[in-house]
């Protein structure tokens, strides 16, 4: 039985790879030459595998756009679980989210980033995998942590807001370089204390 479960982790992680693997050269290959001027058989060729192995782990093309959602739902899910029961909901979420961050590749980010900024079309289902999963993780979260069931009003809006922080710190880290961690943090401070006197010195701030 064990040895059953160790090969079954084994083919796991070798799933994971080869899925980040073929994540990585399409989003170089998008990123080189347009999405739409690339083909899931050059994605392939490139990754040393089939095109009919490509598709066992992406439905479509579009589909590589997932994987980045996926990851940090996945990390996320695992991060929150993980903080105190009686730590401020807001401060669980600042703090796990830092952890998620230090965990991921910012070049993988990076061009995860350009190639949607440059490709309107995709971007309906990137937006619907955010909300259905990243979101999601946030609204259960902050569910629990309330009492309350997680398409709750009050659940929604706060892994809305906390989902916008997210957003528009990548926007800024993207065009603007710093540390992305940082401004996320600096983000949800704001959600988790107000906006105080002492936010206008901190407004300019370009990390």
């Amino acid at each position: 039985m064990a040895t059953e479960s160790l090969a079954l982790q084994l083919r796991m992680k070798r799933s994971e790879m080869m899925v980040e693997e073929v994540e990585g050269v399409a989003l170089r290959l998008f990123e080189q030459r347009g999405f739409g001027q690339v083909t899931v058989e050059e994605i392939a060729l490139e990754a040393h595998i089939s095109a009919r192995t490509f598709y066992r782990y992406f439905p479509a093309k579009e589909d590589v756009f997932q994987v980045q959602i996926n990851r940090r739902s996945q990390g996320l899910r695992a991060a929150l679980t993980a903080r105190p029961a009686d730590e401020p909901p807001l401060q669980s979420v600042r703090l796990a989210l830092s952890q998620e961050l230090a965990a991921e590749d910012p070049e993988v980010l990076r061009r995860w980033i350009a190639v949607i900024q440059a490709t309107p079309a995709v971007l309906n289902g990137v937006l619907g995998g955010i909300q259905l999963k990243i979101h999601r993780v946030f609204a259960e979260f902050f569910g629990s942590r309330l009492g309350v069931p997680s398409d709750a009003l009050i659940p929604t809006m706060l892994a809305g807001a906390v989902g916008g922080v997210v957003q528009a710190a990548q926007i800024h880290w993207y065009f603007n370089g710093g540390e992305l961690a940082n401004s996320i943090s600096m983000g949800l401070g704001v959600l988790e204390t107000g906006i105080g006197p002492d936010l206008r010195m901190s407004a300019g701030a370009r990390s």
